[in-house]
């Protein structure tokens, strides 16, 4: 079964009505993104963040996957999907891809601030005051803005694998994301799915552009795909 490896981004969330991350003024919901996504913004006022991350962890639990995620999920049948997600909500796994990479955390966890590897589920209001099984503060488990992303070697390797990629709602503007695309061998196919794509620097590969949003560039992927 052919591998195909979608990179995706917060345009496919946003057509479930997720806000994305850095709209063009630097603000992510009315906040400045590093008051709220920077370890400093952490440092200087945790009650802040908390409160910020509770109320997007209350939005994401009431919205739903869209078309777009649902399609991707469906590809299962006929492809080995891996899925490289930029995004912190868990609708492709609601939407039934079963094979989620997540390189900016995710937002129905937490961990702790002491210890990286201890990392739970949580779907309430984070405080201050939840802690860890040793007293430690817990945060939310996103990768904030000046921090590692730990999962960025798995990405490479999955890349490095694929017969077809995918971008999805990302302009691949944001590094250490922005490089996974160049890790691809050079004779794979890329598509490129978004309403206003950007240009692709320094690519080598078979690129197609299709200028849709998710809902309906993910159905036509499906049978540009299966004609192949």
């Amino acid at each position: 079964m052919k591998k195909l490896v979608a990179l995706t981004g917060a345009g496919i969330s946003a057509e479930s009505g997720i806000k994305t991350f850095r709209d063009a003024d630097g603000l992510w919901e009315g906040y400045d993104v590093m008051d709220v996504a920077s370890p400093e913004g952490w440092h200087r006022n945790k009650a802040l963040v908390l409160d910020f991350y509770n109320q997007r962890r209350r939005q994401l639990l009431e919205v739903k996957p869209n078309y777009g995620h649902i399609v991707l999920a469906e590809l299962e049948n006929d492809f080995d999907v891996h899925i490289i997600t930029q995004n912190v909500d868990n609708l492709h796994e609601i939407a039934g891809s079963t094979k989620v990479l997540h390189l900016h955390g995710e937002l129905l966890k937490v961990r702790s601030t002491k210890n990286e590897d201890y990392i739970i589920d949580w779907q309430n209001d984070l405080v201050l005051g939840d802690v860890d099984s040793k007293g430690n503060q817990l945060r939310p488990h996103i990768v904030w803005f000046g921090e590692m992303v730990p999962a960025l070697d798995e990405a490479i390797t999955i890349t490095e694998q694929a017969d077809y990629v995918v971008v999805i709602g990302t302009s691949l503007q944001v590094y250490p994301a922005a490089s996974l695309i160049h890790y691809a061998n050079p004779n794979v196919p890329v598509f490129y799915i978004d309403p206003r794509p950007s240009s692709i620097n320094n690519l080598h590969n078979p690129l197609e552009v299709i200028p849709m949003n998710a809902t309906e560039g993910v159905p036509i992927l499906r049978e540009k795909l299966l004609r192949r």
